[in-house]
């Protein structure tokens, strides 16, 4: 850990003595945490569908390899080579979402996976980071240079974004974007006559949605619904968590994986509950706590609304992504279908997720104007 001296002037030594080492640590962990409940969910649900025992094990391991990698690649960057990643990014985005409207293919009445070879692509994943750093960005320009019309154009950006998630459908991602924008909007700036016009309008697109999307519907009524029950996936997860109790019942000693089908995926936190019990669940909510106070920490002591900006929709992004799993699993809102970080199984979510932590660790990296070393 200190092989690396201070006085070490190597791309690697100044990476290592600039980055927040704690923040990596955590994320780290929750990714170490993320393989171990692969090969604890996914074994029996692989052999369900006529897979190879660790058919799903093996490929979580390599995409949480590969995410690591990204992140610590993307982390060297300075907050110019974020900008020009994020753009890039993007970019490429949008034209693989328009692509995938008509060449994707449709699971469960959505249109969202592109396959590729062997591999299935779920562009939207990689637009929130590339969204989250360019919407930031177009915010700050706005402040530094009042003819600049950075707000109409984050928010064009948003209108664009939010209708291709809008078209696939996916209403959960959709409101994970439009959190990001309100978040980085409101921190600029945003009068409190705007706050409470947006807030109105997000609430009457909510409603709209819950009229307009089938599944969105289903899912409200039965989660608002006490005497409906709650939904076949939602009701094993809570015998799970009972099951558990404090200690868990031991690791492979779970049964909510045999009958969940997205026990290894939207689901996992109840085999964590099951198996590891309350503490384990209670220690990875903090890893995320941690992760997400330590990065918005770092941010507020740099100088550059940018970078704050930026790394606030970054982190707005990972924060809701794993409430909302969190959230869904033990009954508190309705399910989305949204995968928890690093942990849940899924490469396009995985991949994503290193590449916009890679930025928070780039853009929170101690610069002579940002602080102290860390």
């Amino acid at each position: 850990m200190t092989a690396l001296a201070r006085t070490d002037t190597s791309i690697v030594g100044r990476w290592w003595w600039t980055v927040d080492r704690w923040l990596l640590v955590a994320v780290v962990s929750i990714a170490m945490a993320g393989v171990i409940l692969s090969l604890a969910a996914s074994p029996p649900v692989a052999e369900r569908i006529g897979l190879d025992k660790f058919h799903f094990a093996r490929r979580q391991i390599v995409f949480i390899a590969m995410a690591l990698m990204v992140m610590v690649c993307v982390s060297f960057l300075g907050p110019r080579g974020v900008r020009r990643i994020a753009a890039l990014s993007t970019l490429a985005a949008l034209i693989l979402m328009t692509v995938t409207l008509f060449a994707g293919n449709e699971i469960k009445g959505a249109t969202r996976w592109l396959h590729v070879g062997g591999f299935s692509l779920q562009a939207s994943e990689f637009v929130k980071p590339g969204f989250a750093v360019l919407a930031a960005w177009l915010f700050a320009s706005r402040r530094l240079n009042d003819q600049f019309p950075g707000y109409a154009l984050a928010s064009g950006l948003y209108i664009i974004v939010a209708g291709l998630l809008l078209l696939q459908p996916d209403v959960g991602m959709t409101l994970v974007i439009s959190s990001i924008w309100a978040v980085q909007f409101f921190i600029v700036g945003l009068p409190w006559i705007l706050v409470a016009g947006i807030a109105s309008l997000f609430a009457a697109g909510s409603a709209a949605a819950y009229f307009a999307f089938d599944h969105v519907r289903l899912r409200v009524d039965r989660f608002l619904d006490p005497d409906g029950g709650q939904g076949y996936q939602v009701g094993r997860a809570l015998d799970a968590f009972r099951n558990g109790g404090w200690a868990g019942r031991g690791p492979g000693e779970g049964r909510v994986k045999e009958v969940l089908p997205d026990a290894h995926a939207d689901f996992i936190f109840a085999v964590v509950g099951e198996e590891f019990g309350l503490i384990a669940c209670i220690i990875i909510l903090g890893l995320f706590c941690f992760v997400v106070l330590r990065g918005f920490n770092n941010a507020a002591k740099d100088q550059d609304l940018f970078v704050l900006l930026a790394v606030a929709g970054l982190l707005t992004q990972f924060a809701l992504q794993a409430l909302i799993n969190m959230a869904s699993t033990v009954n508190l809102m309705p399910p989305k279908g949204m995968t928890l970080p690093f942990i849940s199984y899924g490469g396009s979510s995985t991949l994503a997720l290193g590449f916009g932590l890679g930025m928070v660790l780039a853009l929170t990296r101690s610069r002579p104007s940002s602080g102290g070393m860390r």
